[in-house]
């Protein structure tokens, strides 16, 4: 029997079991693996068998770290079923725990090599540290600084008196050509060739000194700079030396046995080498232990619990599907051969036959997009805002789409019917001529009435296309707001987004530096519901043709 393995704490026997796997990207928890999700987060709430802040408790006064947490349900060779449970990444600073199953790896292995040349690793980094630190090296680049400048300041002296006593040669040479005395002339001339040769020789001398200062604190700053660089390329080759050789001990089973390393798995994607903590997802580590263990996978879910982090959205208790950048390509080789339930992100609403046209002219077609259906076409799914327009105008010209509505969002686009009405209508866009207002349905109070959030965002790039607040790299996204009415713990609420980024509402409204309240239906940044309750409900924009300002509102299919 499996150490790990877990009898469920009540009964299964009226709780549907799974014909196929979960598609593991985007699926709906079934019932069973949210009874064992239950008894997981039951465990946390009372177990005393680690010491990790979550941020659930304003006692603490460590750093919180939320963590997510996954349950596979598994049937055994008994034909008996349970769980078995992972947590991503290592908890309470160890990899070894009552009841989640150990890492493919585990790195804080005592006697293992990754311990030994880390502690390398480390002693490199104080030793650079300390050079880089070091008061003499730190002076010696501050004097040069100043050197320099004091340098530049004395040859730029230096040659206005070259040039000033050469225009007084000048003026001399002009007086004194006036006398008939060509031997008095020829001595003075020699004389004045002396002086210009003194000077040149003056300036000649000034320039040998500094280099010659400039070289002595040159060569002290070298000797720091030379070893901190070989100490910097040790450190790299080193620092790529280890971290192939770590990649090169993550070797991922499938139900074959069939074995499969990280740098292989990576190899053929975008990435073309593994990121950084690919395989210590929950996920990995659970389809790894059944597999050694002869487990069979019924299905799964993956948790968060504790503190959101400062740049992503998680919500204490909320399932999230596995993360993409380091889980899809592992999990397509640990999933081989096993039958999965459809990839729902595939899927879209197909009832629909006709878009509905709220004004149409030669310029331009307005429409109101239904929710779950594509602006532009994807890579799986082809039928979109775009195409039916193509077809319904066959002689339309231009890149037609100046502005998108997410899949999810239902609302008002408009859309271009030639070239120069797209440029036109393009540039009211991007100089922010144009007013654009959406409604939205959110889980909870918002407390204030109105104001403006300011988040920086960019895409995770791990776990596309999932944005995260990066003050670093993220593009500008301000959004003002304005709250209607509350009710019931929801708040319906205008949304006036100042730029466009993608899923900008979404993440405004869900970040807990936003709102920190997603948007009913918000399958990504909160609780998946019968749809996402966002809708852009009114446009305003000024006619590529007629110039006229044009004004168009449509209701939402939902409110409060």
């Amino acid at each position: 029997m499996s150490d790990y393995f877990q009898y469920f704490k009540q009964s299964i026997s009226e709780i549907e079991i799974p014909k196929k796997f979960d598609y593991p990207f985007y699926y709906e928890q079934t019932n069973l693996a949210k009874l064992a999700a239950e008894e997981l987060q039951n465990y946390l709430e009372n177990q005393v068998d680690f010491d990790h802040n979550f941020g659930l408790s304003a006692i603490e006064n460590s750093i919180p770290i939320g963590k997510m947490f996954g349950v596979l349900v598994v049937k055994n060779k008994f034909n008996e079923i349970g769980y078995i449970a992972a947590v991503s990444g290592k908890l309470a600073n160890t990899n070894h725990h009552k009841i989640f199953v150990p890492p493919v790896f585990d790195m804080l292995n005592t006697q293992g090599f990754f311990l030994e040349q880390e502690e390398r690793l480390n002693e490199i980094n104080a030793i650079l540290e300390k050079l880089e630190n070091n008061t003499e090296f730190i002076q010696l680049k501050n004097y040069l600084e100043n050197f320099e400048s004091e340098s530049k300041e004395r040859i730029t002296v230096g040659k206005q008196l070259l040039k000033s006593n050469k225009n007084d040669r000048k003026k001399q040479r002009e007086s004194f050509s006036l006398s008939s005395d060509t031997n008095a002339f020829k001595e003075f001339e020699e004389d004045l060739i002396k002086q210009s040769l003194r000077d040149k020789y003056e300036f000649r001398k000034l320039n040998e000194e500094i280099e010659s200062t400039r070289n002595e604190i040159l060569e002290k700053i070298n000797n720091y700079k030379t070893e901190i660089e070989s100490l910097k390329e040790e450190r790299k080759n080193k620092s790529n030396a280890l971290q192939n050789q770590l990649f090169d001990q993550y070797q991922f089973l499938n139900q074959f046995k069939e074995k499969k390393g990280l740098r292989t798995i990576f190899e053929q994607t975008v990435f073309q080498k593994p990121p950084a903590a690919a395989g210590e997802c929950a996920a990995p580590k659970l389809l790894q232990y059944a597999f050694l263990n002869d487990l069979q996978p019924i299905c799964m879910a993956e948790f968060w619990w504790g503190d959101s982090p400062k740049s992503e959205v998680r919500k204490h208790k909320h399932f999230y599907p596995a993360c993409t950048g380091k889980c899809e390509p592992i999990l397509g080789h640990m999933l081989k051969g096993i039958e999965l339930n459809e990839n729902l992100l595939l899927t879209q609403n197909s009832n629909i036959k006709e878009l509905q046209i709220l004004y149409e002219d030669n310029d331009i077609v307005v429409i109101n997009k239904p929710e779950e259906f594509l602006s532009v076409p994807g890579i799986e799914i082809k039928d979109s805002v775009y195409l039916r327009i193509k077809h319904k105008y066959p002689n339309a010209t231009g890149p037609i789409i100046i502005h998108r509505l997410d899949m999810s969002t239902s609302g008002i686009l408009i859309l271009a019917l030639n070239k120069e009405s797209h440029k036109l209508l393009q540039q009211q866009f991007i100089k922010r001529k144009v007013t654009k207002r959406y409604i939205a349905l959110l889980d909870g109070n918002v407390t204030n009435d109105e104001g403006i959030i300011d988040l920086p965002l960019r895409v995770d790039l791990e776990d596309r296309p999932r944005q995260m607040v990066c003050y670093e790299y993220g593009k500008a996204a301000k959004t003002r707001y304005e709250v209607i009415k509350r009710k019931n713990n929801k708040t319906l609420i205008y949304f006036y987004p100042i730029t466009g980024r993608t899923h900008q509402l979404r993440m405004h409204s869900s970040h807990q530096l936003g709102l920190n309240t997603p948007i009913i239906g918000d399958d990504l940044y909160g609780t998946k519901d019968k749809r996402l309750h966002l809708h852009a409900e009114y446009l305003e924009i000024m006619h590529p043709t007629t110039k006229e300002i044009m004004k168009f509102q449509v209701d939402a299919n939902f409110n409060l």
